[in-house]
């Protein structure tokens, strides 16, 4: 391997990456002196700097759960209370028998697919899925078969075709998709599980738990059918505020896990610190309805601009993309919103295919109408040169 070589490569293809450093101030970014608005966080509620809350966390946790580290895995010393509590209120939120919480979401969505399948399996992944789950698809002694993004009726085929031969099939979609921002019909899938034994849901909801549903639980709440998810999977990184996964699902499954879960077994646990703070965004998930409800408001309307300017918008989410095609234009148009005050980072291959970097808009909470109206003229005036004065909008209404 040469690495010389491969790093050349990207720089021509506008693919290498750097590391970005930055300060955060609030809903802000400051990077070499330029403030902008922060549109690649995904803060989503933007709890993370939300100082009251924090302060009242800090105010009103045990001493005993404020540890800095874990020191050990949880299957040695590393089980304290607080990672019992967050488990025993995340079954009860979501009304299932169990719940395992882990380090990462890479860990999980590496981890669950290799323990749970056998060459007796059968996996069919949306092509689309996140890295982390195509990492744990190779791990596994699964056969698998990648369907086309969102093409439900080549999945139902499949496994109708295959219905019989494999001791199980698992389905593994994402609920909300994190470059597309489109939105997987669940009811559909778990209709299609109901109707061949042996058929088995994983739903990945990290864009989705949080800002969707009616107490923040993600899609398969808001479409009525988390009984039907198996593994009912997401994060506490993106729109909870803090770090760390989870998995809800069967007492058989959970256990299963603890017993042969590689990622699990072999990790540190998360400090109690950071379990206890998770613990307590998740018990005042419900009350965030007025942020769950704005942003909605304010992800409906940037996509409606975006549809009247004619730009094509397949997000169904706050994740609203920004198709591009060739990396170097991306980089410029990234470039270009800074100029304006907003700080949109390039997504580029091997995070999207070959032919279709974009710059990926991650909306908050924090986002108000007077930003989308300058979003939209920022790109409206990316797109359509004007002579003469850069006239931006102001006290204009959506």
């Amino acid at each position: 391997m040469n690495i010389n070589e491969i790093l050349n490569t990207l720089e021509t293809s506008g693919n290498l990456r750097t590391l970005p450093t930055a300060v955060h101030e609030g809903r802000y970014l400051v990077e070499n002196g330029r403030k902008m608005l922060n549109l690649s966080s995904n803060d989503y509620l933007g709890l993370a700097s939300d100082r009251i809350l924090a302060d009242d966390f800090l105010g009103t946790a045990d001493a005993g759960q404020l540890l800095l580290s874990s020191s050990s895995s949880r299957l040695l010393t590393g089980n304290f209370s607080v990672n019992d509590t967050l488990e025993k209120h995340l079954a009860e939120a979501f009304g299932r028998p169990a719940a395992l919480t882990f380090g990462s979401g890479y860990a999980m969505n590496s981890g669950i697919l290799p323990a749970v399948s056998d060459q007796g399996t059968l996996i069919l992944a949306d092509k689309l899925v996140h890295a982390s789950l195509i990492d744990g698809i190779r791990l596994s002694s699964a056969r698998t078969i990648r369907f086309r993004h969102q093409d439900f009726d080549s999945l139902e085929r499949l496994v109708r075709e295959n219905a019989g031969k494999y001791s199980s099939i698992i389905i593994v979609v994402e609920s909300i998709y994190s470059m597309d921002g489109d939105v997987t019909d669940l009811r559909r899938l778990g209709a299609l599980k109901k109707e061949f034994p042996g058929v088995m849901l994983y739903v990945d909801e990290a864009h989705g738990i949080g800002v969707r549903g009616e107490t923040g639980l993600g899609i398969a709440q808001e479409q009525g059918c988390i009984e039907d998810v198996d593994f009912l999977c997401g994060t506490f990184g993106k729109a909870l505020a803090s770090v760390g996964a989870y998995v809800v699902c069967s007492s058989e499954i959970r256990s299963f896990l603890v017993n042969r879960m590689r990622p699990f077994i072999f990790t540190t646990a998360l400090p109690p610190l950071n379990v206890a703070w998770t613990d307590y965004v998740l018990r005042h998930l419900p009350e965030f309805s007025a942020r769950r409800n704005h942003l909605a408001k304010m992800s409906a309307a940037l996509r409606q601009e975006l549809t009247d300017e004619g730009i094509p918008c397949p997000s169904e989410s706050q994740i609203v993309p920004l198709m591009v095609g060739d990396s170097h234009d991306a980089v410029a148009l990234a470039e270009h919103f800074r100029s304006y005050g907003f700080y949109l980072l390039p997504i580029r291959p091997p995070t999207v295919p070959e032919g279709t970097s974009r710059l990926r808009i991650s909306l908050t909470a924090s986002v108000t109408e007077e930003d989308i109206l300058q979003l939209i003229y920022a790109l409206h005036y990316h797109t359509h040169p004007r002579q003469g004065t850069d006239d931006r909008p102001n006290g204009e209404s959506l």
